[in-house]
């Protein structure tokens, strides 16, 4: 099982800083969001990114994916009554998708609350029709560049729409690409499934809906600030990455950094191997 750290937990240290203290920290990679490497990171160059993916080779780093995919450029949404605003959203996801498979990544996980929540005056019906077409465009592009698309079900006082990994797996089934996924957030899950975030991995990973995990806590801190077992998680994603229903590549994303950023990317990593060592030493 790998991890990689969400960057901009790490913030505001420039990128190579970034990569040398996840790699001394145990990190296996990172897991990048778009907007702290550019104010509109569509418009990276062929030699930007290519820095970027050195750098983090540089000190042996994967970077595995992106996150937070909508926050930059500004004004982005899926669900907009605005034809020619969703056609601007769908090429930002398509280059996105473009910007990962060159990075080296294998995911992108589409959260972005705000640019998908149904506006006012359109009924979630509207809404749900515009994200389908925006998404449908977004898995498209990911079958061309060999990387999973993965809906992020997120916790209803974030978005009213796409709130439980069930609502997710309908559309991914809809639409009936390989390339698209949905994935489980702990921190989401543990707010908003009925089923506790292990019992949601085992019913819906063997259905092979599920392409990626983040870890952190129900109370958006990070794993092993919180409440919530991680010892039943790592169990059940031990296993279901020994039959092949899940990747094995965990990104660890807290909100809310206790004592800092470093700190709890230091304390996430340290307790999510030490629960791992727990269960290889009893089986």
């Amino acid at each position: 099982m790998r991890f990689a750290l969400c960057n901009e937990v790490l913030q505001p240290l420039p990128f190579p800083q970034q990569c040398k203290l996840a790699a001394d920290l145990g990190y296996d990679g990172l897991e990048l969001a778009p907007f702290t490497l550019a104010d509109d990171p569509t418009e990276l160059t062929d030699a930007e990114i290519a820095g970027y993916r050195r750098t983090a080779e540089d000190h042996g780093l994967t970077i595995f994916g992106l996150h937070w995919l909508l926050v930059a450029p500004a004004g982005l949404s899926i669900v907009s009554p605005d034809a020619a605003l969703r056609q601007r959203t769908k090429e930002v996801m398509v280059r996105l998708v473009e910007l990962c498979a060159a990075l080296g990544g294998s995911y992108l996980v589409h959260g972005s609350p705000k640019q998908r929540s149904v506006p006012e005056g359109s009924t979630r019906e509207q809404a749900l029709e515009r994200a389908r077409e925006c998404l449908s465009g977004a898995a498209a592009a990911a079958a061309r560049c060999g990387v999973t698309y993965c809906l992020e079900p997120l916790a209803r006082r974030e978005t009213d729409l796409f709130n439980t990994v069930e609502e997710c797996a309908a559309l991914v089934e809809e639409i009936g690409s390989p390339a698209l996924r949905t994935m489980v957030d702990c921190s989401a899950a543990g707010q908003t499934e009925k089923l506790p975030v292990h019992e949601v991995m085992a019913q819906w990973m063997p259905r092979g809906v599920i392409g990626h995990v983040q870890v952190n806590d129900p109370n958006r801190r990070g794993p092993g600030q919180g409440a919530l077992d991680f010892g039943p998680v790592l169990r059940v994603l031990r296993d279901m990455e020994a039959q092949g229903h899940f990747p094995g590549i965990l990104g660890v994303e807290p909100f809310d950094y206790v004592p800092d950023g470093p700190g709890c990317a230091a304390h996430s990593i340290g307790f999510l191997r030490g629960v791992l060592q727990g269960l290889q030493a009893h089986g």
